[in-house]
């Protein structure tokens, strides 16, 4: 490489227009409106060998050979752009000819700061876009871009005092040039972004790495809040030393707005209507606008969408049956709401909420506006908290789904300063849009759920018949699960025999189908028990009409429509219990359901182990009963698999062994401390819990006597149930009983095989039974008026209120039941 001596005697290029150490590119030198340099690129230091340190605030005037020429002064003192050859000075002192051309960039004060582009003439140097001229028309360019440029640019010397920037910086710090230059940036703006940049641009004078940082800030002439990407980068001069640092600021308020706007509606569709709870999804859409969009939101939903009805059409005027459901808000408390959270909420004529729901579409408003004014003058509770709390903005969005009208939404600013704008009234639409969606799947889902709760407690009894053998209580618990109410059921039923049957149960499947097969599976057991069979054979005979269901079902898988139960649903389990208050035991039998808990009076707890029996509706397996001696005062609780949830059934429900502490506790209270022991909130699933505490009679309720085969016990039979009826003082029953009590031993002597038994048994009615060893059991038929026999059932029937038979392992009892007068 050509070299030349320099002015310190150090080697320099050689920059003479051919030389290979000329300048490749133009060189950029700038100089403020007196005349001093203030910038010296790296081009410019190979062009005329200066260094930035040696220049750089020296009159330009030393870098020409001579006097400026006339045109350049001319041009200068004009402030009009200059293009031409000039002689200029190398730093050695040798004459070095050149292209300049001047342009000058005004800031927003009016002030000038010139740059000057230097080439070789005719050179590889010339000016970007000449051709084969300098016309400088690219120079002008580069100053129109630099002044023009959309990124806030600023640049700072070592001191971090500024020396130059755009129009956009000035305009971004709301200040005029001559109050910026020279000053430090945290001394234009006291707002802490810009003390923020100060020590960003000083950790990279010392660092010399550039830094890329985010910041926001209310700019002074918007009132929105604005956002930057900031890059703060070092300057460096031909040796690689910091000299400076540059601030490029891009504004991205829209895109910050964007992104959040597309993060509120992700958090809506993940936050909003997680669960199938209209009062909860309508908090959940308040928790997530809050913060993130308005300062307060209520939401006032229909009085029908909360009772699960049908809501109103879109466009009919608001009725006055709108209740604030859900409400949130930045200040605890939600003190700025005139409506407390759960109270209605009076839609007035012509108020914001009124014109939303009449419109159908989202509306925003300023609280200084003549309506709004007019509309508060007439609400003075929430004028008063609208002055007290700032309230500047208000945004109403109905919530519409389906073609109706569920509710609105209000948002409301205070805190924030910048009013809904038309981007927000948008987004506040879509928002409801979404969140009404959700809200009308809960409604939907709490109609069905009411209707399948209403199903339900009209198939449950609500009292329990009137009965001598036990005192009970019960309690039934639907399920929060979101699939709807099952079909748990429990009841009562008085056998003959002063006996009762205690049943609880439990139908595969929710809603109203589930419901449904609740209802006809009751009805069966109860039509089955009054055939009075043992509990083996109930069952057995009770898996018939479920199998039966299951084929039906599967006969019309093909067109079943959609939301109908699947096939395999109809299956159920049942628990069968029949206690007897004169022996004091109880048979009784499963088909897959939780054995109960006893409770003896000694207070001992036990979970009898019963013999395990398939759930009804496998079809075909057998069904075993057992039977457990009950003292007086015992304890029997049946319950469906809803209170066991969770619990290790082998080692026990815990729970309920807590609740079952003391056998003489009230039944009441009893059930009451068996829900609150098992389950700390909602059940999941439904709870059937029946619990009984058994009594029984002696002999001064009950009269038994063994009856020879021989007809003329016959009379000895009716006098010893007339004897037994005056003890007791029921002497006008005599001669009925005498009849019935003649009958039945007739045909047990005549028909039948010993040991015949007679008993008596006073309860509600007055019972008589007569056993033999027979199985064969009577039956009643309209006698011929020939005929000698066959109207002795008809007479039965006619002088008793009911009459049955019961079968038993060792034969069968004909029983018959009266009515009593009141007890003497």
């Amino acid at each position: 490489m050509a070299q030349t001596a320099s002015a310190d005697g150090t080697a320099a290029p050689d920059s003479r227009p051919g030389g290979t150490g000329g300048a490749s590119s133009p060189a950029v030198v700038c100089m403020d409106a007196r005349g001093a340099v203030t910038a010296w690129a790296p081009a410019a230091q190979l062009f005329l060998g200066h260094r930035p340190d040696q220049i750089i605030g020296h009159p330009w005037l030393d870098l020409f050979d001579g006097p400026v020429p006339g045109p350049l002064s001319r041009a200068l003192a004009e402030g009009r752009e200059w293009s031409g050859h000039t002689a200029l000075r190398h730093v050695d002192g040798r004459r070095v000819d050149a292209d300049v051309h001047a342009a000058p960039v005004r800031g927003p004060a009016g002030d000038t700061t010139w740059v000057l582009l230097i080439a070789e003439p005719g050179g590889d140097g010339r000016l970007p876009g000449q051709g084969e001229s300098t016309d400088g028309e690219t120079t002008a360019l580069m100053g129109w871009a630099l002044a023009q440029l959309p990124l806030a640019l600023g640049v700072f010397d070592r001191d971090n005092h500024m020396v130059g920037a755009n129009d956009e910086a000035y305009r971004a710090m709301a200040a005029r040039a001559e109050d910026a230059l020279g000053r430090r940036l945290g001394e234009v703006g006291s707002a802490p972004p810009y003390r923020r940049l100060e020590q960003l641009a000083s950790q990279v004078l010392r660092t010399g790495e550039a830094v890329r940082v985010r910041i926001s800030d209310r700019a002074p002439d918007a009132g929105r809040r604005r956002v930057y990407a900031n890059f703060v980068y070092p300057l460096k001069d031909g040796d690689g030393q910091v000299r400076g640092t540059s601030i490029a600021a891009l504004d991205i308020t829209d895109q910050e707005l964007a992104r959040s706007r597309l993060a509120l509606m992700t958090a809506a569709g993940e936050g909003v209507g997680t669960t199938l709870d209209v009062i909860c999804t309508a908090q959940e859409l308040a928790d997530v606008a809050t913060e993130r969009f308005a300062d307060y939101v209520g939401v006032d939903l229909h009085d029908s969408v909360l009772r699960g009805l049908p809501p109103e059409p879109v466009g009919l005027r608001a009725p006055a049956t709108y209740h604030r459901i859900a409400q949130q808000s930045v200040l605890d408390g939600c003190p700025e709401s005139a409506i407390p959270t759960g109270q209605p909420d009076s839609i007035a004529q012509d108020s914001p909420m009124e014109l939303a729901l009449r419109t159908g579409r989202a509306l925003r408003h300023r609280i200084d506006d003549p309506d709004m004014r007019r509309w508060l003058a007439g609400e003075p509770a929430r004028a008063e908290r609208a002055r007290k709390y700032g309230i500047h903005s208000y945004l109403v969005a109905p919530l519409v789904a389906r073609g109706t009208t569920l509710g609105l939404v209000i948002f409301l600013r205070h805190r924030t300063p910048e009013p809904f704008d038309m981007d927000d009234l948008h987004l506040a639409g879509e928002l409801a849009a979404r969140a009404a969606l959700a809200v009308d799947n809960a409604r939907q889902y709490t109609l069905q759920r009411n209707t399948a709760l209403t199903l339900q407690h009209s198939l449950l009894p609500r009292t329990t018949p009137r009965q001598a053998a036990v005192d009970v209580a019960f309690r039934y618990l639907p399920g929060s699960s979101e699939g709807g109410v099952s079909g748990d059921w429990f009841d009562v039923i008085p056998l003959p025999g002063a006996r009762v049957a205690l049943v609880v149960g439990g139908v595969v499947g929710h809603g109203v189908h589930a419901s449904a097969a609740m209802g006809r599976l009751r009805t069966a057991v109860r039509t089955l028990a009054d055939l009075d069979i043992p509990p083996d054979e109930l069952l057995t005979h009770l898996d018939d009409p479920v199998v039966q269901g299951d084929r039906e079902l599967a006969g019309e898988a093909g067109r079943q429509p959609s939301g109908g139960p699947e096939v395999g649903e109809v299956g159920a389990t049942c628990l069968y219990a029949v206690y007897d208050p004169i022996s004091r035991t109880c048979a009784m039998a499963r088909a897959g359901h939780i054995g109960p808990a006893v409770l003896r009076p000694d207070g001992a707890l036990d979970f009898p182990e019963l013999p395990a029996g398939p759930p009804l509706g496998l079809g075909g397996l057998p069904f075993e009963s057992t039977v457990l001696d009950l003292p007086e005062g015992s304890v029997l609780a049946l319950y469906t698999k809803g209170l066991g949830q969770g619990v290790d059934l082998d080692a026990g429900l815990v729970p309920l062994r807590r609740a079952l502490a003391d056998p003489a506790v009230p039944l009441e209270d009893i059930c009451d401390s068996v829900l609150d022991a098992s389950c700390a909130g909602p059940p999941a699933d439904d709870i059937a819990l029946l619990v009984a505490r058994t009594r029984a009679l002696d002999d001064s309720q009950v009269a038994a006597w063994d009856i020879d085969p021989d007809p003329v016990e016959v009379s000895r039979a009716r006098k010893l149930a007339t004897e037994q009826l005056d003890l007791w003082g029921f002497e006008e029953t005599a001669f009925v009983t005498e009849l019935l009590v003649s009958e039945l031993v007739t045909n047990a002597i005549r028909y039948g095989r010993p040991p015949i038994r007679l008993r008596l048994i006073r309860d509600s009615g007055l019972v008589c039974e007569v056993s033999d060893a027979s199985s064969t059991a009577p039956h009643m038929r309209r006698a011929r008026t020939y005929d000698e026999g066959g109207r002795g059932l008809l007479l039965v029937a006619q002088l008793s209120e009911r009459w049955g038979t019961r079968h038993a392992e060792n034969g069968k009892t004909i029983w018959t039941e009266q009515r009593l007068p009141a007890d003497p």
